[in-house]
């Protein structure tokens, strides 16, 4: 097991820092030198050798760093023909001299970087006296709460307790943590002694196992050089990084005293490196957008403008032609938010109707039974309108069992109104709330008699005919045939009768909107493929099944996406068997509280617009959306069950998976980490372009890298529409669905937009702005409220004299400078009125924005003399919450508002 200390402290920074790392200095015109960089004992420079210079002169002192930047964010990292080849994660710059030089570096890895950037920026604040201070501020508040944790489990007063009471206390501190391995800690620091544990000894294996590094080098950008966060540190926390609006000091409050472990802490209004773990694991920072686990999208739109979540062959729980029948599968099914469930009826005995594919060998369920369940489970996950897709195949006698039985148990659930035929579209699902459509063959309007003639649908026999074949026997000719329907099964049939598709023109002259043709898979991949544009328009209207081949024996399943893109709404997915294709199914319709309907995208909805399926573009009239995401680390990946020779082992990799449109659909994936399944560090970054947002899933997984054949461990798949912005945790499930406990991956993401436009809490600011974000030392992901916090340092000269002011008095917030300013910062403030000149020129919204960003960021920095107050009243405002129209700067704030 490694041995090497967690980082959990700026004093472990430092004395890393003491102890020297190998860094690459990056230099102009490609060239990348390999130097050993060392901070000197005393704590006033910071070396490197070899090198050219006298010693005296291969050193920065301390004192003339004016900044420590993150990434790749400097003019030398920006033009050097590297660039490219540099992780962003592993990059950074230190920033020093009056004349803002630019020492560029890149670790060996994204923790080095992170502990050299975090150590340098406590010894720009309190020089020598770093170590005090943060040994006195942190007076430890893990350190109280663990003793606390030990002497309320020590209940003889002993001073220790033993070792399977220390083991089960930590799992119960960090439940994915396995009692082995916690055993195993303790004794590996010779520490469990005749199966005894002092607390001093339980507090280091706590240390050890629970600390993440990944989240204290998080806190300590935002604790303002402290060891924990205040309410004004994670209130521009989670305005800035979270994507939370209307946030004052009560929300942090709030939280703190919600998840801070420590009594001081609560106390005193302070966030620790737990406290801040264990908001960052809860359900707050879930990467699903809670405001989708409820309807969300609009319910009064015709049906046919809906996906709709449809099962094949519901009935099966196996393959679709040796496996059994069950009832159970329809259970499940609707339970799972399904709205369109399939049953294929037979004659059975005793003149009671059956369900099962015909001219196969599975066995068989009584129809009465089925129409039981389905009136039992129908609207549990749902209120809204569910299709039973019903082949019937059955004489005239047991038609009218079938009759009989959908009457007397559904009841008034079943919609069997005409369809008005004034009207053009199908009603909405808010409207059939609480029906039972069904779809099947339908009379003439014109039949008068008992019964008639209709065309049969028969999906089984074609899979018969393919299984036929492939055994080799003569090949059955699967003929369109006539069959008796009874007038009163017919006329419960309402807005889904089932008629035959015969081209794209015939339907937009002569289908009626009730009307529902059904598509054999490699039939509509052929429309898809060859009239994508009549497709979509097709669907405008029309409601369009799609089902599986016939040559999918094993009921594996097609990907619902090739048909969803051409606005298909009911595609037939076999919920029996798992894999990538059920895991699109699934996530596409948590995004509309799994309630079965999710609104298709505008561009497949409105009369006027046009959109062919194939696009390998960008898509006219829809803003592209760019997503960066950075996989920083996982939590407790399983071993694959029934995995190799390696033991418990395991070598995890993430992939990130776009699936979408063609032009949107991309994957990449992380390095693999050698054996370190519990808390593997990845800090690697992506970006994709996502030019249709709305029809866009991504979907995360992690396999164990293995040279028999890498095996998966877990994924997550989500709706592009559904994600949180910011650092968020990723649930894994298994290959079945189940979700994997304490299993995790923690990640970040972010949203912005090249064209304006998208939702204005995922927008991200434009074009106009970038050249003031990396002036600024950030990437263009940044918002302008990190912009503000980053500029802070350079605001003030060597006296405490402000160098610029912002004046809130104008249409926007400008930046003023006092007298004669560092070159550098004559650069941001030009690029920043530039900037806000463009956006108020073409984006009064993004301008909105900023100023928000810009008061909450003063006020939370305290950068400088700002006086905001609002035109009806002297009182000054310090929340965000609402803006005034107009903002001066007459009134004299109270102290401690500036």
């Amino acid at each position: 097991m490694p041995t090497e200390k967690k980082i959990s402290s700026a004093s472990d920074c430092i004395n890393a820092m003491v102890e020297g790392s190998e860094l690459k200095k990056v230099r102009s015109n490609s060239r990348v030198y390999h130097r050993y960089f060392l901070l000197d004992a005393d704590m006033q420079s910071l070396r490197w050798e070899p090198s050219k210079k006298e010693s005296e002169k291969a050193k920065i002192d301390i004192k003339s760093v004016k900044e420590v930047r993150t990434g790749k964010n400097t003019d030398i990292f920006r033009t050097n023909g590297v660039y490219d080849q540099i992780s962003e994660d592993c990059a950074f710059s230190i920033i020093y001299g009056e004349n803002y030089e630019s020492l560029d570096l890149v670790a060996n890895s994204a923790d080095v970087a992170n502990i050299w950037m975090t150590g340098l920026r406590y010894l720009i604040s309190y020089g020598k006296q770093t170590l005090d201070i943060i040994e006195s501020s942190q007076n430890n508040m893990r350190t109280s709460w663990l003793s606390d944790l030990f002497s309320e489990t020590d209940v003889k007063g002993a001073e220790q307790i033993a070792l399977g009471t220390a083991v089960q206390l930590i799992k119960t501190l960090n439940p994915g943590l396995k009692n082995v391995k916690i055993e195993l800690k303790f004794k590996e620091l010779h520490k469990a002694k005749d199966n005894i544990v002092t607390k001093e000894e339980f507090i280091e294996v706590f240390h050890e196992l629970c600390t993440r590094p990944e989240i204290y080098f998080l806190l300590v950008q935002f604790s303002s050089n402290k060891e924990f966060l205040d309410a004004k540190d994670l209130m521009m926390f989670l305005e800035a990084e979270q994507g939370m609006a209307h946030v004052n000091e009560d929300t942090s409050l709030e939280i703190i005293q919600k998840y801070e472990p420590s009594k001081k802490g609560q106390e005193k209004g302070w966030l620790s490196l737990d406290g801040f773990t264990k908001y960052l694991m809860s359900h707050e920072c879930h990467i699903f957008d809670p405001e989708h686990k409820n309807v969300c999208q609009e319910m009064h739109q015709p049906l046919s403008h809906y996906y709709l979540n449809a099962s094949h062959n519901t009935y099966l729980i196996e393959d679709q032609f040796r496996g059994p029948s069950d009832i159970t599968g329809y259970i499940r099914a609707l339970k799972m938010g399904c709205r369109s469930v399939e049953m294929d009826v037979w004659d059975g005995p005793d003149n009671e109707p059956v369900v099962y594919t015909g001219h196969t060998m599975m066995s068989q369920i009584v129809f009465r039974s089925v129409i039981d369940i389905i009136n039992k489970y129908a609207f549990v996950a749902s209120e809204y309108p569910l299709i039973i897709c019903l082949e019937n195949h059955c004489s005239i006698k047991q038609q009218k069992v079938i009759f009989q039985h959908l009457k007397k148990i559904l009841r008034d659930k079943l919609y069997t109104e005409l369809p008005n035929a004034e009207e053009s579209y199908l009603p909405s699902p808010y409207v059939l709330k609480g029906k039972i459509l069904l779809k099947a063959k339908k009379l003439a309007a014109n039949c008068t008699s008992p019964e008639g003639d209709v065309t049969d649908e028969d999906e089984g026999a074609e899979m018969s005919q393919r299984v036929g074949n492939e055994a080799g026997e003569q090949p059955n000719v699967v003929t369109q045939k006539k069959f008796l329907l009874s007038k009163d099964l017919s006329d419960m049939v309402s807005l889904c009768k089932s008629v035959t598709f015969k081209d794209f023109q015939l339907s937009f002259q002569n289908q009626k909107y009730w009307e529902t043709c059904s598509f054999n898979e490699v039939l509509a991949t052929s429309y898809a493929n060859e009239h994508p544009g009549d497709f979509v328009n097709y669907n405008k209207k029309f409601l369009a099944r799609v089902y599986p081949s016939p040559m999918r024996i094993d009921s594996s399943n097609m990907n619902p996406q090739d048909f969803w893109k051409c606005g298909c709404q009911i595609v037939a997915m076999n919920f029996q068997t798992p894999g990538l294709m059920m895991d699109l199914n699934i996530g596409w319709f948590r995004q509309n509280g799994n309630c079965g309907y999710v609104l298709r995208p505008a561009i497949m909805r409105e009369e006027v617009s046009y959109f062919s399926a194939n696009t390998k573009d960008s898509v006219p009239g829809v803003s592209p959306q760019l997503l960066h995401i950075k996989i920083i680390s996982g939590q407790n990946f399983p071993k694959p069950k029934g995995s190799g020779s390696k033991g418990d082992v395991v070598d995890p990799y993430v992939y990130v998976e776009i699936h979408g449109i063609p032009a949107d659909c991309a994957e990449q994936r992380t390095k693999t980490v050698n054996q370190n399944g519990d808390n593997p560090i990845f800090d690697e970054s992506f970006e994709f372009q996502i030019n249709l947002p709305e029809l866009a899933m991504v979907r995360f997984v992690v396999l164990d890298d293995d040279y028999i054949g890498d095996e998966f461990i877990g994924q997550y798949t989500i709706p592009f529409e559904c994600l949180q912005p910011g650092f968020r945790h990723v649930p894994l499930q298994s290959l079945t669905g189940e979700m994997l406990p304490h299993a995790w991956i923690f990640v970040h993401v972010a949203i912005t937009n090249r064209r304006g436009g998208g939702k204005p809490h995922k927008r991200g600011l434009s074009n106009a702005i970038v050249p003031f974000k990396e002036l600024c030392g950030l990437s263009a992901v940044a918002n302008l409220m990190q912009c503000i916090l980053a500029l802070s340092t350079r605001l003030m000269s060597g006296d405490n004299a402000p160098y610029v002011l912002f004046n809130l008095t104008g249409q926007f917030p400008t930046m003023e400078p006092q007298g004669l300013i560092p070159e550098m910062l004559k650069k941001s403030v030009t690029a920043y009125d530039a900037g806000q000149a463009d956006l108020l020129k073409h984006a009064k919204n993004e301008v909105l924005e900023n100023l928000k960003q810009i008061h909450y960021a003063a006020l939370t920095c305290d950068l400088s003399k700002i006086s905001i107050g609002s035109a009806e009243s002297s009182k000054p405002r310090r929340s965000l919450g609402a803006i005034p129209e107009k903002i001066t700067g007459d009134d004299e704030p109270a102290d401690g508002d500036h």
